[in-house]
């Protein structure tokens, strides 16, 4: 076993603070990664204060994992001493069900092993990465390419492959208008991904502050939704439209705002359920969707994609001990446009 350094949440609510644990030592199919930076997501603020029910403590949040490889196992194939590597949401799956099998593994019925908050098919409960390092089967590490900075590449494990498979899935591209609800983590990668596809990239907000970053991110376009003339300008205008906030709001005004057989995909995850008249859906065929990250082949396309489009996040690096701080903020909305901690100052 390998002694580790993190920072933990030891019970619902209370502050993170400094947590020694161990890392199993390197198998024949694992790669062993110094972790360099590590991203927070909205998720990990949910799941440190028990938000959605079912946490385990102490915990060790964290998935947006970037760093360099230190150590491969005697079968480990895909990986070298010195690679770029990440890890995103899951560390393993159960490999057989159908969705394994079609390369979706983030829909995994048989036993999906998040990085957190989660247990081992052996039971031992999993940590993330709010630590100096981690051990993870080389079948869930992605390549990080080799011209992305690694601070600000680390949210693409989350943030990024959370954009980039609906976008991908329900086809945005030339010709096609899409709206991106919330200028967030989420959100601005979502502005980011759909420019770099080229779709007509519309932002809804809730005011006009962010205006200038999304123009800067790639927005075409830029509206306010507490503004009421929006949702009348704007109707029946969206191929497709990808919701990134996780705060509480009514989606019944923003499915009015989609074309005839569009969809909405909602991605952010708020603490309650949202509320949501059928009527704007059967009166012109629209859909509403869910999308969770991506599959281990899907997030390492994306990870490419980013490459050749040096596409990465806008980022505030923090030191480990001011993660509290930065979850007031989140929370604040008072972050453009990710946190990510630098584990140097662990």
């Amino acid at each position: 076993m390998q002694k580790t350094k993190g920072y933990a949440a030891p019970a619902a609510k209370a502050p993170l603070g400094p947590f020694a644990f161990e890392r199993r030592d390197v198998g024949d199919h694992d790669v062993a990664i110094d972790i360099k930076f590590c991203g927070i997501c909205h998720s990990d603020i949910h799941q440190a204060r028990d938000e959605w029910g079912g946490a385990t403590f102490p915990m060790v949040p964290g998935h947006e994992i970037a760093g360099v490889v230190t150590a491969v196992g005697p079968k480990v194939t895909k990986f070298k001493v010195g690679d770029h590597a990440g890890v995103g949401c899951f560390v393993d799956s159960c490999r057989k069900c159908p969705q394994c099998e079609k390369g979706i593994e983030q829909y995994c019925s048989g036993g999906l092993v998040f990085t957190y908050n989660s247990k081992e098919h052996d039971g031992t409960p999993t940590y993330g990465g709010y630590s100096d390092k981690v051990v993870v089967k080389e079948d869930y590490v992605l390549h990080i390419p080799a011209n992305l900075p690694l601070d600000a590449a680390a949210p693409l494990l989350c943030a990024g492959i959370t954009l980039y498979s609906p976008l991908m899935h329900w086809g945005a591209g030339p010709g096609k208008r899409v709206a991106i609800v919330g200028l967030g983590g989420l959100g601005h990668m979502g502005v980011k991904i759909a420019h770099a596809l080229g779709a007509e990239v519309t932002v809804l907000s809730h005011s006009m502050k962010k205006q200038d970053d999304a123009k800067r991110l790639g927005a075409d376009h830029f509206f306010a939704t507490s503004n009421p003339e929006t949702f009348g300008k704007l109707a029946s205008s969206f191929d497709l439209m990808v919701n990134t906030v996780s705060a509480d709001i009514d989606l019944t005004p923003f499915v009015t705002l989609l074309k005839v057989d569009a969809t909405m995909v909602v991605v952010g995850a708020p603490e309650k359920p949202a509320p949501l008249g059928v009527f704007p859906l059967i009166m012109a065929r629209r859909s509403l969707a869910g999308s969770c990250i991506g599959g281990i082949q899907e997030t390492q396309e994306m990870l490419d994609f980013c490459g050749k489009h040096n596409i990465v996040c806008d980022i505030e690096k923090i030191a480990m001990s001011y993660v509290n701080e930065a979850y007031e903020r989140i929370l604040k909305s008072d972050v453009r446009y990710r946190f990510v901690i630098d584990m140097a100052t662990l």
